[in-house]
């Protein structure tokens, strides 16, 4: 027996090293791939990013003077019987009502005299991409709806429908706005485009999910990580623990200028190699199970004698009313009114910086979105975990039916079933991202509703839009505290993300020459 442990010893040191070749030659083109391409994020991301004017549409108080007309008033002289929402804008010095049916079209109203405004939404969509950009001159060369997401504008973005509008500048820049809510959902410029196909395509392998599919694609990602890892730590055993072990060169004769770097900084960018990877599997495994969010969405049609008191005659202060929109749950349709916070705004300014702080713990806020009865103009108190929980309870009943999305009838009924009410260990009102709801979720303010279930399943939803703004259960922190830490290096953001950025680039660039170094070296010696 011992002798047979001593072979099966000797046989893999005299292989180890082959083994070792053999595995970083299979993965040497997808590793120069990886941290080629991850060295190109804090580029797209921050470092280079072409600052705009302003990233949110700051909120103002109505002007109550041009909301002559009700939005009852308005439906009324237009014909207008059922409607799934609506909400005030204001662009071009006038107020309108902005108002969706279930086409999900939105069309807009002068609140002065209840007129349609003619080609509305690509006059505030065009609106938007210039307030945001701060260009008011340069042409818009197109202006397109999107309600799928492309290669350029990709499901991270989250939001859609969306307003495409390409402008006519040097940098060929495309805005990206959400105008039902009056957000910026994204931009890219030339450089940014370039930038964004090569994180795709080599860091996130989006060509292989193009020709074969998303399973495919991620399995192939997990081999090549795996097949990484073997090769790392072999690499580890042959120029660390091993290396003593292995021939001595001859007296005189030095060791080559490949060899001895290659295992120097390989043995320095081991535990980065790693981390990166590991974290990169373990992010890889939970991408076969679909991010569906965007199908979770509840905006019931409403009938216009819904709307019976006057949305003009409610008892509010309008100097700190910016926006009033409309809600349906608890088979009762309400008010939505944003009230305009006295306070200082600088969290908008911070949140993409704020995102991805490990230690992030934004302070309690009070909701500034009061629910009025549409029928009485009764107040509900607390209006918006009411709605919240409603929403909470409609998706998970459509979770339960496979999370297929399903009309709006089938999905009151199915939620309309309180034998089994929800039970809530806390709740949350949230104008700022955290840990658990990071910036890639993009919709603020969200209500944060987290259930007592085994795996501490929480619901985010956002009642402006009747959206499920994401869910997460233990094994999603798991993998986000690991893609946090290990991928991209959080644990270091006391810095500052300039320093974080320059460390996690300057790691994969030493896994790049490593990669490189190795590659060199093998095609001298064979």
């Amino acid at each position: 027996m011992g002798e047979t442990t001593s072979a099966i010893k000797r046989q893999v040191k005299r292989n180890m090293y082959k083994w070792h070749r053999v595995l970083g030659i299979m993965t040497v083109i997808p590793v120069i791939f990886w941290t080629c391409s991850g060295l190109s994020h804090p580029i797209i991301a921050h470092w280079f990013k072409v600052p705009l004017a302003h990233e949110y549409m700051k909120p103002e108080a109505a002007d109550r003077q041009q909301v002559k007309l009700s939005i009852r008033q308005v439906l009324s002289n237009n014909g207008i019987n059922r409607l799934t929402g609506f909400r005030m804008v204001h662009f071009e010095g006038q107020t309108f009502y902005q108002v969706k049916n279930r086409k999900n079209e939105l069309s807009y109203f002068s609140a002065a005299d209840g007129k349609r405004l003619p080609n509305g939404e690509q006059l505030y969509a065009a609106y938007l991409g210039r307030y945001f950009l701060g260009d008011h001159t340069s042409k818009i060369k197109s202006i397109e709806l999107l309600k799928t997401f492309d290669g350029e504008y990709q499901y991270v973005n989250r939001l859609l429908p969306v307003w495409k509008l390409s402008f006519d500048r040097k940098d060929k820049m495309d805005v990206y706005v959400e105008t039902a809510q009056s957000r910026l959902a994204n931009y890219n410029d030339s450089n940014r485009k370039i930038f964004l196909w090569l994180f795709s395509n080599f860091h996130s392998y989006a060509f292989i999910a193009k020709i074969t599919s998303n399973t495919i694609r991620y399995t192939l990602i997990l081999v090549f990580a795996g097949i990484v890892i073997f090769s790392t730590l072999s690499g580890l055993l042959v120029y660390g623990f091993l290396w003593n072990k292995f021939k001595k060169p001859a007296a005189g004769q030095k060791i080559g200028f490949l060899r001895r770097n290659h295992r120097g900084i390989g043995i320095a960018v081991s535990l980065v190699t790693l981390s990166f990877i590991g974290s990169g599997a373990y992010h890889a495994t939970h991408k076969f199970t679909p991010d569906d969010r965007i199908n979770y969405v509840f905006e019931p049609e409403i009938s216009s004698t819904e709307l019976a008191f006057s949305s003009n005659d409610l008892p509010l202060n309008w100097n700190e009313v910016s926006n009033i929109s409309v809600a349906r749950f608890n088979n009762k349709t309400w008010y939505q009114v944003r009230r305009l916070k006295q306070e200082d705004d600088s969290w908008k300014k911070q949140q993409v910086a704020k995102a991805e702080t490990f230690d992030s713990k934004p302070k309690k806020v009070k909701p500034d979105l009061d629910y009025y009865d549409a029928v009485t103009g009764e107040p509900l108190p607390d209006g918006i975990m009411e709605h919240s929980y409603s929403l909470v309870k409609h998706f998970v009943a459509q979770g339960a039916a496979d999370g297929e999305p399903a009309c709006c009838e089938m999905m009151a009924n199915a939620a309309a079933d309180q034998s089994a009410p929800l039970i809530i260990s806390s709740s949350d009102y949230l104008t700022k991202f955290d840990t658990d709801y990071g910036f890639i979720n993009k919709r603020l303010p969200v209500v944060k509703l987290a259930l007592s279930t085994p795996t501490h399943l929480t619901y985010y939803v956002e009642p402006a839009t009747g959206r499920m703004a994401a869910k997460v259960q233990d094994s999603d922190r798991r993998e986000g505290l690991s893609f946090a830490v290990f991928h991209k290096f959080l644990l270091v953001d006391f810095a500052g993300k300039n320093f974080r950025d320059f460390l996690t680039a300057f790691a994969a660039m030493g896994v790049l020459v490593v990669s490189v170094l190795g590659l060199i070296l093998f095609i001298k010696t064979n």
